[in-house]
Formats: structure tokens, sequence, C-alpha cells
């Protein structure tokens, strides 16, 4: 499949690794506004060098807006993800929803997701692959949200050598994912999401070439520095990290040195002197955090094959068994071994009378990852690692933390302790050691001296367990291999002459070459222990009494001897032997009675002369039972830790004691007397017999009473453990509902959040267009297919009367204020018939005129709803048409005045000359200029200036003058006999505001 890049066009696979930071930011419920926060703090820069991929929680039903909320906060490119889209630089890719999310190559790939709603965890989802994929130039933020998905995440961030900023809790509207977060330890930055660009940008510039390539080869004054930097670390912290491998110590050192602003190894090493804390916090980033439940589920399954043989051996030897973990970080993995062994001991021993004892010693160098571990408390995302069937049998749900428990009897298995194992002596006695992922990151010189070592501390035939990387490299004569995938070796017995070590840095393995022992010492003899066995198997086998190891209870664990005689099975279902159950008659109570005294005074008791009928007669018995290895303090311990032995024997009836004579002859007299005192003897024999009889049968009747009060009991409170059981699945169910119930909610908050800033936008973009409307005075009015009205601007109640209780009515039902035009429906139906819109002039009964246009109603869909009516007012353009016509005219007319061959003349009621034409200046020879600073009495010769005057009058008053014919002056003072035309001009009020003149020479 070819690669895409944001803008949709392929490219070649091999050519889209890059190298620059990735961020990657998870957020739940309040995440919109920490993701706008967060890039409108950002610099406004075109070129930031990194790419951001947002994965948020959003509901898989609904149609996500979130890419186009955040193009709205920032001014860098934003793209939904399309499945194999290429990362590039100053981009934002968001997350689409119903999709898991990965990183192959910087190419972004889209899963189906592969948990059912309610369980999914995108983040850490993403997070993961982006820490495979992208190593030292990883980045992930987590934000808001509830919940812990994104825990995981950040540990395999931090595992690869990126860097982990977590939104502080204290600003977050839910705190559940940042709280899990910070207590995975790994967080680099807690701070407030406005605060982080500034961080981020930071670490980017200050790691520059650090967080491009690890150093190749060290100069000598860095090996220098970085020796000085082993030295604080051992005196810090005391432990010496000088043979772990050089890539691993150079990534964490440059990381710090980004983290810190710091440009050179020496300024490092200085500030480590001057600060105490960053050398713990460097102690922190070296050691290796990263683990899950059954990590490599197909190395686990080889794992538990060989553990069914391991306890079936173990189960017939009696002896228990004994793990270690080495580097066991926070647990997952000890906790895993004892999962598989709980399992494979439970199926083991439901036919067994033989228990087992189980030790799993798991060891760790950091003290924070110890505690975690012996709390026992886990993450909402260890759901993804542990099958739900182990997960509802082995772990127990918390809600108020969250967070998954592990189970008391899982937790009782295993002990967990601080050990490091470059300095500290190994656990002995081991059949199995787990040592996984730890020696990838020790140099070859640590790692030939821990094979030895885990050689030492198992038994024959003990099993190591190491990681799908490591290897037992040339000490093959210390190991065979059993599973070579799951890498699972088995332990060959000691060479011949090789005394077994006592210390972890004894001199019999530093001085061994590579997977050979030297001879030490002289060997013993093959034979010695097989003879003394044999001796002991013969001795026992003569010589032992009948005998039974029982527990508190009277559970038989073990038997010895010929015990038939003694005890018998008990009739009814088989169960679990118990010794007070399976005693025959005349031993049952007695044994009852003695097993309760020892087990309270843990001392031996011996009970003589006991009658046990066996096959219809009876036999005479003697009973004995002790502790098993007593101690000096043993009255002092529980005794339900402790074991007992039961030995029964026959006794032979006892001869006369030597040197004692026979007896003598007696009397008649004697006889009679000893014949009485034989008969009152034997009524007493009797009748003690028969009151030992009826006590015998009263105890007899109270045992049988309390048998069957305990039956009871035991049938109740199968019942009731039944019932709790189906509680607890009920409780299980529960759990899962309120689990999915808490990420739909997430989901909808989510969506709420976006619909929210959606439902912002409309209303301020709604208050925009109100404003509009009203601020340019457009009446408009929407009415649907029937011509209801559906909206109106306030404008509109000017032309037709309009109320808010309109919505809804018919327009034809509205009166409007109108002139002459009612075809307003009939205009409406033909614009939704042709859907072309219609212009019309109109005019309201207040004398204004509006431009009137209908047009149809489209969706953005193309749709068609109605109609929008528009009323533009238009009563000043009018008044504009109207000057300009009657300027128009004027013009015309002036045109025609200009162009007259007659003098014409215009003189207001004064006398004062307005108008003068070049007619009149050719005719008087006065120009225009000089016309209009004169007076008409100055161009009137003085004798008729009288008779003028009075006809000035007359027109004033609006009377009609016919032509008529009179004498005026030129410039050069020449009279001219002229006819005249006088016309009044009236204003719009029609009062007379000047008189015209038309003047010509009289041909006369």
């Amino acid at each position: 499949m070819a690669v895409k890049q944001p803008d949709g066009e392929p490219n070649a696979r091999s050519s889209v690794k890059p190298g620059f930071p990735i961020v990657g930011i998870g957020a739940s419920a309040g995440g919109l506004a920490a993701f706008e926060e967060f890039f409108r703090s950002l610099p406004n820069t075109p070129d930031l060098g990194m790419a951001f991929v947002l994965v948020q929680h959003l509901a898989p039903d609904h149609t996500s807006i979130l890419t186009e909320l955040i193009r709205s906060f920032t001014q860098l490119k934003v793209y939904e993800v399309e499945d194999g889209m290429v990362v590039m630089p100053n981009c934002v890719y968001v997350i689409p929803p119903n999709h898991d999310m990965g990183i192959v190559s910087g190419v972004l790939q889209l899963l189906p997701p592969s948990e059912p709603r309610g369980q999914r965890l995108p983040i850490d989802y993403f997070f993961s692959s982006l820490a495979q994929d992208q190593r030292q130039f990883a980045i992930g933020c987590i934000f808001s949200g509830t919940g812990s998905d994104g825990s995981q995440g950040v540990r395999a961030i931090k595992n690869e050598g990126g860097m982990v900023m977590v939104q502080s809790p204290d600003s977050t509207e839910f705190d559940g994912m940042p709280r899990a977060a910070v207590k995975t330890g790994v967080a680099d930055f807690v701070a407030q999401v406005s605060e982080m660009p500034a961080q981020l940008l930071a670490y980017v510039s200050r790691s520059g070439t650090a967080i491009s390539a690890v150093t190749a080869k060290r100069f000598p004054e860095d090996e220098i520095a970085i020796h000085r930097i082993f030295a604080l670390l051992r005196s810090r912290t005391g432990h010496d990290f000088s043979m772990y491998k050089p890539n691993t110590i150079d990534r964490r050192i440059e990381r710090r040195m980004a983290v810190n602003h710091v440009d050179s190894l020496e300024a490092y090493v200085k500030k480590l002197q001057e600060n105490p804390i960053e050398i713990e916090l460097l102690f922190q980033d070296m050691l290796i955090g990263v683990t899950s439940f059954f990590r490599d589920h197909e190395a686990f399954a080889g794992l538990e094959k060989y553990l069914s043989q391991l306890i079936e051996e173990k189960l017939a030897s009696g002896a228990p068994i004994r793990v270690w973990v080495g580097g066991c970080s926070t647990g997952e993995e000890a906790y895993s071994i004892a999962i598989l062994l709980r399992e494979q001991l439970d199926a083991a021993q439901h036919d067994q009378s033989v228990n087992c004892h189980v030790q799993i010693f798991a060891s760790d160098m950091d003290p924070r990852a110890i505690a975690i571990a012996r709390a026992g408390l886990y993450p909402q995302s260890i759901s993804e690692q542990v099958p739900s069937e182990r997960l509802a049998r082995f772990l127990t749900f918390e809600p108020t933390n969250a967070a998954y428990r592990v189970h008391k009897r899982i937790r009782e298995m295993v002990i967990f302790s601080e050990h490091d194992v470059n300095k500290d002596p190994p656990f002995s006695k081991l059949d199995l050691i787990s040592c996984r992922n730890l020696m990838i990151y020790l140099g070859n010189q640590l790692q030939r001296r821990l094979i030895p070592l885990f050689h030492f501390a198992l038994n024959p035939n003990g099993l190591l367990f190491l990681g799908s990387s490591e290897g037992i490299g040339d000490f093959e004569q210390l190991f065979s291999s059993l599973d070579r995938k799951a890498k699972l070796y088995r332990r060959k017995p000691d060479f011949e002459g090789m005394p077994r070590a006592t210390l972890h840095h004894s001199p019999v393995f530093s001085t061994l070459p590579t997977g050979v022992a030297k001879p030490t010492g002289n060997p013993m003899p093959p034979s010695k222990v097989p003879l003394r066995e044999l001796a002991e198997r013969t001795i026992l086998t003569l010589l032992a009494p009948a005998a039974a190891l029982v527990n508190e209870k009277g559970d038989i664990l073990y038997l010895l001897g010929r015990t038939g005689m003694f005890l018998e099975p008990t009739a009814g279902e088989a169960s679990v032997n118990n010794i007070l159950k399976m005693g025959r008659e005349g031993l049952r109570h007695q044994l009852a009675t003695a097993l309760h005294k020892v087990v309270n005074s843990q001392q031996t008791l011996r009970v003589s002369n006991l009658l046990v009928k066996t096959n219809g007669h009876y036999s005479n018995v003697e009973m004995s039972i002790c502790p098993v290895n007593p101690t000096p303090s043993s009255a002092s311990t529980d005794a339900s830790d402790s074991l007992y032995l039961v030995l029964l024997a026959e006794m032979s009836v006892a001869a006369p004691p030597m040197g004692m004579s026979q007896p003598l002859a007696t009397s008649p007299a004697m006889v009679s007397q000893e014949a009485t005192i034989a008969r009152d003897s034997e009524a007493l024999i009797a009748s003690l017999n028969a009151e030992l009889q009826a006590k015998e049968e009263y105890l007899h009747s109270a045992y049988e009473e309390l048998e069957s009060a305990n039956e009871e009991l035991k049938s109740s409170n199968e019942e009731m453990q039944s019932v709790n059981e189906e509680l607890q699945s009920t409780n299980e169910e529960l759990e899962t509902s309120k689990e999915e119930l808490q990420s739909i909610n997430e989901e909808l908050a989510t969506v709420n959040t976006e619909l929210q800033n959606k439902v912002t936008d409309l209303s301020r973009l709604n208050n925009d267009m109100n404003n509009l409307l009203s601020g340019s005075g457009i009446a408009t009015i929407f009415v649907d297919h029937q011509l209801c009205i559906l909206r109106f601007t306030p404008t509109m109640a000017q032309i037709i009367n309009l109320i808010g209780t309109d919505v809804g009515r018919p327009v034809a039902h509205i009166v409007s204020n109108l002139v002459g035009y009612d075809s307003l429906v009939a205009d409406a139906k033909m614009v939704l018939d042709t859907l072309e819109s219609k212009d019309r002039r109109v005019q309201t009964s207040g004398g204004n005129w509006f431009h009137m246009r209908i047009k149809p109603y489209r969706t953005i869909e193309n749709v068609i709803e109605g109609v929008v009516i528009t009323f533009v007012d238009i009563t000043d353009i009018k008044r504009v048409e109207d000057s300009l016509e009657k300027a128009n005219r004027l013009a015309r007319l002036a045109v025609v005045v200009r162009d007259a061959s007659d003098a014409i003349t215009v003189q207001d009621l004064e006398g004062r000359t307005i108008a003068w034409n070049p007619s009149a200046t050719e005719l008087y020879g006065w120009s225009e200029e000089e016309a209009l600073q004169m007076n008409v009495r100055d161009r009137i010769p003085p004798t008729i200036q009288q008779e003028c005057l009075a006809k000035v009058i007359k027109l004033s008053k609006s009377e009609k003058l016919e032509p008529y014919r009179t004498q005026r002056l030129t410039k050069s003072g020449r009279v001219l006999n002229i006819q005249i035309t006088a016309t009044a001009l009236e204003n719009d009020s029609g009062v007379v505001y000047a008189i015209a003149t038309t003047e010509r020479m009289d041909a006369a």
C-alpha cells in the first residue's frame, strides 16, 4: 500500500522515516479546552520543527468536528488522519472516531478497535507504537481525562529515551489520566498546559544533535566526565552503572542534559555536583522500568508447560517451589509467574492430598518500583495485557482508585526486596530464575558474570527464563536449551570436581575460562549418598510403625506403614481424607481429643490402653502425637502452619515381672471369701461397663449430631460460597458496565464540548447576522413552502404589520402597509414554481420607497425550503432620481436658452439680473459677468421706467402680459426699439420669485 502525504499525494515508503520529534497528545473528557490552550500558547511561527498527533476518546457513532475546532486554534496545518498518511513537520494530525492508530516508519496506520466499547485504550496503543517507531524522537503529553489510559504508553516512551509531559492535575477538569501518569514516576515535566509549549520548544532546541543521534565514539574528555558521573551515582545511590552498555548510558545522560538545558558533559557534571536531586533523577532515568503482565504471551505459554512438570515433581516430594524474578520493576512479571503457578497448583492439587508451598522472590534496585509492586495496584489499562478470565479470578477492580489490585492469595506468594545483581549475593536453592530483558542493558563483562551466578543459585534441573533478545552465550556447559523460542533453559549438573560457589563474586566464577569450571578440592564419593539413602529406606520399611502426617484439622498429608487395623475409609462421597473420620471404633474419640491438646500445647502426647475394634475383636493400642520439627518458640507460633505426626502401635500382653513367685495354696475359707470378692468385683465391673457403654453411646450420639451439624454447616457454607460467587460475578458485570458507561460518558463529554463550541460559534454568527441585518436596515422575512412565516427582522414591522406571535402564520393573513401592491403571495408562489428571483419597487403608506426582492431559500445541500423576501429602503435614491429628472429638464431648457437667437434674461423682483444668454450679450453689448452685476433699470431709458415698473408689478401678481414694444439701452448708450415677451417664474408654492424676458429687435 502506498503511503500518503497530507495532501493525498502518494509517496514511497522508504523515504518517509522522519528525523524530527513527533509529539503525541492524549486526552479524554475535558481535553478540548486543554488542546485550545496548548495551541494558542504555541508561537505563531511557520517552522516549529515537530509534528503533533492528537488522540482523544471519541464517540464511535458520532462524526467528530475536532479537526475543524483545532484549525480555529492554530495556524498549523490540521488533518484528520487517513490510513497510510505520512507524518510531516509543522502539521497536526487528529485521530478519527472508532479507530485505533499506530505508526510504522513515520506512517500513521488506522486499525479497527480490538476491544469492545468502554474498554478501549487508544492513547496507550498509540504511545507504545510511537515509542517503538520513533524511540528518542517520541514525546508524549497527557492532558485532562478520566481513567488511566496513557500510563502504560508514557512508560514505553520513557524507556526508549523519549520525553514525557503531564498536565498538572490541579489545573485539569478531570484529573484521572494525569494522576495515573504522574504515579508512574516517568514524567519529566508536570505543568499547566499554557507552560508546556515553552518547555517543549526549549527541550527540542537544547537537545539538538543529542536527540538526533547517540554518540558514536567518546572522546577522552567525555570518558572522564562519564566516569565522574558514575562516581557521583555510586556515592549517592550505592549502585554502579559503569558495566552497563555505553549506548544505554549515553541516551539517558543526553536526555537529562536536554531536559536541564545543558550543552556539555562538563556542565552537566557540575550541575550534578551542585544539585544532588538531579543525581536521583538521573538514577531514575538509568533504571529500566518497562514491564507488563504476561509480556510475550508465547514465551509464557512455553514456561507454563514446564511449570506443570515442576509442580508434579514438587507435589511428589513435598518440597517447596522457590522462584527468583530478577529486575522485576513494578512487579507485573512476578505476579504473572505467581498466577501461572497458582493455576497449575489448583489444577494439580484437586486430587492430591499433599500441599505445595511456593516462594517467589522478586527483586529490583529501584525502591519506587518495589513500593508499587508491594502495593499490587495497577492501572485499568492492564485489562489489555491480562486475559479476562485471569483478570476476574486473580485481580479485583477498585472503583475508588480506578485500578486493579492483586488478590491476597497471589500477593502472599511473592516477596519483594531491593536487590542489585551487580553487587548483592543471589538467592539460592531456586527452582526457577526469571531474568527477562535485563541483560540487554548490561555490558558483556557483567553478563558473563551473571550466567554462572544463575547456575549457582539454581537447584539441579532448575529452569532459567530469559528475554527474547537474551541468551546464555558461551555457557552451554552450564545450561541446556528447553525452548529456544521462549528462551527457556535447564540447569546442567555441576562439573565433576567443581564445588558450588557461595558468594556472588566467588573466585570460582571469576577465574573460570569461558564456559569451563576448574576442578578444585577432593570430589565426594558418588556412592556415599545413594548407599545412605538405601539403608535408611530399608530401616524405615522394617521398623517404622503405622503413622500419619496430618495438619491441625486432621487432614492426612502422608501415610507411612500399615494403617489398616487403625484407620478405615468413611462411607459417602470421597473427599479429603481426614484421620478424625477414618479412625476405627475406640480410637476416633481419643484421637480427636489428643490432637486438639497437642495443637494447643505443641507438646508430644502419648495415650495407652486404647481398645480399638478391628475385624470383630478388640486390640490394645498405644497412640502418640507429636509436632513435626518443634522449635523452642513453637508455642508462640501459629498452629495453622504446623504439621503433626500420629504414631499407632498395637500393645502386647504384659508377662509377670521376673523374680515374682507363683501364688501359694489357699484354704476353703479363703476360696469362699475370694469368690465373694470376685462376684462383687464382677458386679462392679458389669456396672461400670454398663455405665461406660451408656456414656459411649451418648458420646457416639453427640458425635453423630455434631457431624450432622457440621455437614449442615458445610452445606450452608457451600451455598453461601455459591451465592458469594454469584454476587461477585454480578459485581464484576456491574463494574464492567460501569467502565463502559464511564467510557461512553467521556465520549459524550467530548462530543458535548465540541457541540458547545459549535453552539457558541453559531450563537456568535447569529448575533453577527442579526446585527448586520439590523444595522443595514434591510427588512427580511423568511417563509416556508406553504408561505408561512418562519422568522423576520425587526425592520420588517415597518412594512408589514408583524409581531413576534405572527411566526407560523401565513403571510397572506398579515396586513401590509404597501400602496398599490397586493400580489405578494402570487409573486412568492411564482418564485417557488420557477426558482427565479423577482424584483419590484413598492411604496408604503408613509411615502417611503423599497426595492423588494423575492428569492428561493436554498440550504447548504441545495434544497429549496421556501423563499426569502427582502425590502431595501430606496427612498433617498427615489428622491435623487426625481431631482435628477428635474435637473435634466432644466439642463435641456438651459441648452435651449443658450442656443436661442433672442436675448433671454431673468431678473428677480428687485430687478437684479440673474440670467443672461449669449444673444443678450450680442444685442446689448454687456458680457454675462457684467450683466449679472447690473439692475434692469440700468438698461431702461429714464422716460419709460415707471411704465416698465408697473408691468413688473402686474407680473408679480401672476397677471399675464401680452408681448409689448418698448425701448432698451445698449452698453454704448444707444436706444433700441425691441419687442418683449415677459413671463413670471413661480416656485413650488406658487409664489412668483423672478421674471423671464425674451427680447428681440423691433422690425417696425
